[in-house]
């Protein structure tokens, strides 16, 4: 009897043992895949996309991950004042590689050599609203976009084009800005104190725009503007920046109702090397965080 009490004993431990070994490879096995998951890099294309207002052309770059899914989420990437749709490639590529489409695009009239129509000398801030509702509101049309989740992302004059824009519709899941520029709504009211000091054209940092530029920001609040936006936004500037200073950063984590502000020590109007990659690290958490998942 004592013999067969062992024997079933030791029978026992042998399916225990068998069974844990199972578990613990199979437990292995997936989080191997999960982690697997979590590192894949899509392929993408970068092709031609153009928007219209008005009439008027929108040039832009939409890059479309290679993938298995329908739909995509969907970066819109706004470039600052002079700048282009090659300003926002960099952050383009690590975001499509990620699974995401994004869209660069040049405003009209945002620099000389936009390949959008219109003038430098008739850019504003309200006419690059304009242009980015018309992407938004094209890009919604495509089938490969989620538009549960369309995130707006500006550097410099385009992250304040960006606040304006998004305050202004119910269909923006997050907003990543870079250094706003919402500067530019104090310099043009120290500058000049009624319409009629506002000369026909006017240097401004580094580009040579119209009357139109400033008219209607001499009695605007941007501030009072941005805090209608209701959802969480991520903030990146860093604390050497000689032309938007980081104040104008930190007022406005006070007027959102959800807002994250990351500093970035050393970096200045313009993230490049390892400020790059920190900036990207910090966007494509927020933007996983913030996926509205289906």
């Amino acid at each position: 009897m004592k013999h067969k009490i062992v024997l079933i004993f030791g029978v026992w431990i042998i399916l225990v043992s068998a069974l844990w070994v199972n578990f613990r490879n199979n437990n292995e096995q997936e989080t191997s895949l999960h982690m697997i998951n979590m590192n894949v890099q899509y392929q993408y294309t970068i092709q031609d996309f153009e928007v219209s207002y008005d009439s008027e052309r929108i040039y832009g770059q939409l890059y479309l991950p290679q993938d298995t899914k329908d739909k995509h989420p969907l970066v819109i990437i706004s470039h600052g004042l002079g700048g282009n749709y090659e300003t926002g490639s960099t952050y383009a590529m690590n975001f499509a590689k990620q699974g995401y489409a994004v869209y660069c695009f040049d405003f009209r009239g945002g620099s000389t050599g936009s390949r959008s129509s219109g003038s430098t000398l008739e850019m504003s801030l309200f006419t690059q609203q304009e242009d980015l509702d018309a992407a938004i509101d094209t890009l919604k049309t495509q089938f490969f976009i989620d538009n549960e989740n369309i995130f707006l992302m500006g550097t410099s004059q385009g992250g304040a084009v960006s606040a304006i824009t998004a305050a202004n519709r119910n269909d923006i899941q997050g907003m990543i800005l870079l250094y706003p520029a919402f500067v530019l709504v104090d310099m043009a009211q120290e500058q000049f104190k009624s319409v009629d000091d506002i000369p026909e054209t006017y240097q401004l940092l580094w580009l040579r725009v119209g009357k139109t530029y400033a008219e209607k920001l001499l009695d605007y609040d941007i501030y009072k503007e941005i805090k209608k936006y209701q959802e969480d936004v991520l903030i990146l500037h860093g604390d050497k920046d000689d032309i938007v200073p980081l104040s104008y950063s930190q007022k406005a984590i006070d007027s959102y109702k959800s807002a994250r502000l990351h500093v970035l020590h050393g970096a200045g109007h313009g993230f490049y090397g390892n400020d790059a990659t920190q900036a990207i690290d910090y966007i494509l958490e927020y933007l996983d965080e913030h996926l509205e998942k289906s």
